[in-house]
Parts: C-alpha cells; sequence; structure tokens
C-alpha cells in the first residue's frame, strides 16, 4: 500500500449504476460501466475522499478511530498517482543503451584469445544467457498485457466482482512483526471492499503465539477479519511444518467449510505486505476476464511486488531489492504470464482459484521452506497454460538489515536447492529450477571483484573469453542485470512519496550493483551449502519495518 495510500477506511461502500453480465452462469460479476449513474474513476474515487474520521461498525471500545485523511495527498497528487500507475510499462531504452556501452567497454579491452581464466570466465559469465533472454520476452509480453488491458477496460470505470474473495495471511505472531502485520490488514479493510462485496481476511496464527492476544483485537475490529488458530496438536498427513502446516490447515477448513468452489478465490499475501486501490481493481478485472473466457479461463495469476521507500529501514537494503520488481515484470512474467509458471511463485499476491488450490493443497513434506515455489511446480505439471499475470501491485517492506537480506536469500537458495533434488517433481521443471539456482549460487565466483582478484592472484590480469563472439553474450547479461536494478528501482520509487527517483539513486544502484550481487551471492551460496551438507532445514522469518 502506498504510503500517502494509508487511509484506512473502514468497510465497503455500495456501489451503484452496476450493470449484470448479460452471460449465465452463476458468476453475477457486475461492472461500473463509465456511461451508468456517475461512478469514479480510481483517480476521481482517491481525490474525492474527505478528511474525516471513520469507525468501523461493531469496532470495540478502545481501538481508536483511524484517521481517514489525504490532507498530505491532494486531488493533483492523487490524479498524478494514479497516471503514474496507469501509464508504467517496463521500458525498452535502458536495456539497450546500457547493451551498446557495454559492448563497446567490454569489446575494447578484449583481447584475440583468452588467457588462464578464458575458459572459466567464459562458462560463468555466459551461463546466465538464457535467463536474460527469458526476462526480455518478459518484458515484451508485460508491455503488451499492459497495453490490452488498458485497451480493454478504457470505457469502464471501477469493475466489482461478486465472487467471493479470501484473502489468507499467516504469520508468525511475533512482537516484532506485528506492526507490519496491522498495516497489511487495514490496507485489506480499506481497499480490497471496493471491488470485492464478498470479502473475509484469515489472519492464520499457530496456537501460543507471542502477539496473540494483540492479533485477537486486530481481527476483532472488523467484521470481515478472521482468527483462524492452528492447533498445537494439529498434523498433516506427510507432517509439513512451517508457514506450509499453517497453509495447509485454513486450506483445510475452507474444504470443510465447502468454499472450495469455482467462484471462490484466496488471494494469499504475507504478513508484512499490503494492497491499494490498483490492486483490488486488477484482481476484479482479472477474475472478470476469466469469467468471460469460459472454459480458456486461467486459474491463477500473481502480479509485481514494489516497495515503497517510506517502508524502508535500510536505504542499502531498500536499494538492493530493486531487483525484485523488475523480475516480477520480466522473467516471472515470461512464465507465469505465458501459462505455466516454471520460474516459481512468490508468497504475495498469489491469487488462486478455490477449487484448484484443493487439488493440491500445501502439505509438501516437513523439509519445504519455500512452499510458494512448489506449489508453483506442481501447478505447472498439472495445470499447463492456465496461469497469468495482471499489473496490479503489492506493498511490502525491504529486510531491515544486512543481516535480515542474507538470511532471507540463504533460506530462499536452501529451500530450492531441496525442491531441484524433488524427485516427486516434473524433470523438466526441476531441471529449468536448477538452472536459476546454479545461476544464483556461483554469484561469488561470478563478482568482477572476485574475479579481478583471482586474475592478480595468478598473475595473468586477461579476463577475455575464448572466443570474440562471446563478447556479446557478455554485454547481453551485464545489460539485463543493469537493467533490473534501473527498472526496478523505477518501479519502487513510482510508488513511493514524490513518485521520482532522487537524483543520486539511479547512480548509486548501478554503482552498487558489485555489492548486491555479494549480497545476493553469498546468501544464495551459504543456503546450497546448508543443503548439501544436510543440515536441519529451517523456516527463517525476519522482522519488516512497518
Amino acid at each position: 500500500m502506498p504510503p500517502h495510500w494509508d487511509t484506512r477506511l473502514a468497510g465497503a461502500e455500495a456501489l451503484a449504476g452496476s450493470r449484470q453480465q448479460g452471460a449465465s452462469g452463476a458468476h453475477g460479476g457486475k461492472v461500473i460501466a463509465s456511461d451508468c449513474s456517475p461512478q469514479p474513476t480510481a483517480a476521481e474515487w482517491l481525490q474525492e475522499q474527505p478528511a474525516r474520521e471513520l469507525c468501523e461498525p461493531g469496532w470495540p471500545d478502545g481501538m481508536g478511530h483511524f484517521q481517514v485523511a489525504l490532507t498530505s495527498f491532494g486531488p493533483r497528487q492523487a490524479r498524478e498517482l494514479h497516471g503514474r500507475l496507469a501509464r508504467w510499462r517496463p521500458a525498452y531504452w535502458p536495456l539497450i543503451l546500457f547493451f551498446l556501452v557495454d559492448l563497446v567497454t567490454v569489446g575494447w579491452f578484449t583481447e584475440p584469445f583468452g588467457g588462464a581464466l578464458g575458459w572459466p570466465l567464459t562458462v560463468l559469465w555466459t551461463w546466465p544467457v538464457f535467463t536474460s533472454l527469458i526476462g526480455i520476452v518478459g518484458i515484451r509480453r508485460t508491455r503488451r498485457t499492459l497495453r490490452k488491458s488498458a485497451a480493454r477496460w478504457s470505457d469502464y470505470g471501477l469493475t466489482r466482482s461478486d465472487d467471493f474473495l479470501i484473502v489468507v495471511v499467516s504469520t508468525i505472531g511475533r512482537h516484532d512483526t506485528y506492526p507490519a502485520l496491522e498495516r497489511s490488514v487495514l490496507s485489506y479493510i480499506g481497499y480490497l471492499p471496493r471491488c470485492f462485496p464478498r470479502l473475509r481476511i484469515d489472519i492464520v496464527i499457530d496456537e501460543g503465539c507471542e502477539a496473540t492476544g494483540r492479533i485477537a483485537r486486530l481481527a476483532a475490529a472488523s467484521e470481515l477479519i478472521r482468527l483462524v488458530t492452528v492447533p498445537m496438536r494439529y498434523r498433516t498427513a506427510n507432517g509439513t511444518r512451517f508457514k506450509a502446516r499453517a497453509s495447509h490447515y485454513s486450506h483445510e477448513l475452507r474444504i470443510r467449510e465447502h468454499e472450495d468452489c469455482d467462484d471462490v478465490w484466496v488471494l494469499h499475501m504475507d504478513d508484512d505486505t499490503g494492497v491499494g486501490p490498483d490492486t483490488a481493481l486488477a484482481m476484479a478485472r482479472f477474475i472478470e476476464e476469466q469469467f468471460q473466457a469460459g472454459r480458456d479461463a486461467k486459474h491463477m495469476a500473481q502480479g509485481i511486488l514494489t516497495y515503497p521507500r517510506e517502508y524502508a529501514g535500510n536505504r542499502l537494503t531498500w536499494l538492493a531489492d530493486s531487483a525484485r520488481p523488475a523480475e516480477d515484470a520480466a522473467r516471472f512474467s515470461a512464465w507465469t504470464g505465458s501459462g505455466t509458471p516454471r520460474a516459481g511463485l512468490h508468497g504475495e499476491l498469489l491469487l488462486v482459484r478455490a477449487s484448484i488450490e484443493a487439488t493440491i493443497g500445501w502439505d509438501f513434506g516437513p523439509r519445504t521452506i519455500v512452499e510458494d515455489a512448489q506449489f508453483a511446480l506442481i501447478f505447472s505439471a498439472r495445470y499447463e497454460g492456465r496461469s497469468a499475470w495482471f499489473g496490479g501491485r503489492s506493498y511490502g517492506a525491504s529486510p531491515a538489515s544486512l543481516r535480515d537480506f542474507v538470511r532471507q536469500r540463504e533460506r530462499w537458495s536452501w529451500g530450492l536447492s531441496g525442491l531441484v533434488f524433488n524427485r516427486s517433481l516434473q524433470l523438466r521443471n526441476r531441471l529449468l529450477l536448477g538452472y536459476s539456482v546454479m545461476s544464483w549460487v556461483v554469484g561469488p565466483i561470478q563478482n568482477v571483484g572476485v574475479v579481478a582478484l583471482v586474475a592478480i592472484l595468478v598473475g595473468n590480469r586477461s579476463t577475455s573469453p575464448v572466443a570474440p563472439f562471446i563478447v556479446p553474450l557478455w554485454a547481453l547479461n551485464m545489460a539485463y542485470v543493469i537493467w533490473m536494478y534501473w527498472e526496478g528501482l523505477r518501479l519502487n520509487a513510482g510508488v513511493s512519496g514524490g513518485g521520482r527517483r532522487k537524483w543520486w539513486e539511479p547512480w548509486a544502484v548501478i554503482l552498487l550493483i558489485p555489492v548486491f550481487g555479494m549480497m545476493e551471492g553469498f546468501g544464495g551460496l551459504r543456503g546450497f551449502v546448508k543443503f548439501a551438507r544436510r543440515v536441519e532445514n529451517k523456516f527463517v522469518v525476519i522482522a519488516k519495518p512497518s
């Protein structure tokens, strides 16, 4: 949720002027048309909100009122923000520019034949080229998807879906994670009812967690929230632990309550990740499109995870996380948007049809610590061509310290390495995942600083490839990495206060890429080593700024 949108609206407003879809069926989705009784666009709705205090009906005494104010975010700023989000497209020109600069620079210093490091560097620095090519395909797909969506919905205002939306947010329930959880849950209450009149928010905790009292008071604050407590004695059939255990418990609860239906959608969110009006609108339009698609409907979708600057407790980790939203708009868009999420998924802004989730579940066994990626690979094998990508954003926070950043990457690498060797998964999916994990794990020895040091130690400072035709591949890989941080910073700054990158941030993010590469690679290597040594796996939950 963008910082200046944190109005914390309570309850859902009735939507007038809706028209019933002409197609038959139980869906009953409604679209608010621009030529019906006056309905505000997203920007108009934002700027029309008065500065006032509202209290959600049923909120107990002591919870207080949440200020609904746009005092620092007036009509002009509302229009600008809405316009920025609607106009955004991943840019080609930085990729092309950086490719040409890298090609000239690397070509200038390349010798006809590689020295002692020629073959190792040819393999190491050429290895990620498939990832780069897939990312470029994803950029094109994202631009096309956003262009089609804009054309399709240009004559409509707000969209309402009458499908049932269940938001599931699992939390470890510690006191240090509670502030981010509260921020996120209030964003669901504030923005989702506008497009989803049938809405419930399930906060899933383990019995006896330390912040139970605070979370219970939060759940009591709105009729939209239900607190789901996983009993200590609960065991899954396969002995699953950690977050996947909680997810599977809530999944079984939905089945018992007969909510595993085609017109029920489950939105999985992390406890530090909120939503905004753009999120609700993009999801409602996606669901409406699936109703219209009939037999060709998709069953799962994911959007973009962004990091507002105001949520960053550490500026270095915030800049380092620039790569993540760019990857969502490139590589993840290429795979998930093509219908088969072989690159994996992340655990937030994951929208799944309840009837399909019921066939997969989350009971993946005791060694699972990246359940979202495992769910993606199983989905790829069973429902090929049935996933999609949409342009909505979720709003999260980067790790609060360098140590937490490395621990987070370590857990991801640890869990993904386990999936690569999990024979219950489809081989071709594991091969692709193995290629990606290998690119990550060798990151420290690919680092330009490490390579320069090794060249000095071996007494051969030539870092040329074994053949000149390799140079364009190196330039492409370098350009794609620079593009990720450049475009990702643009995405994160776009949802931050002011909506612009500060003058020094683009230069800093480019100059610090070798540092970011070492941060990413060190965590990835540590995770792989722990997997190889068969260390008992742990689900490390880091605290996020609120």
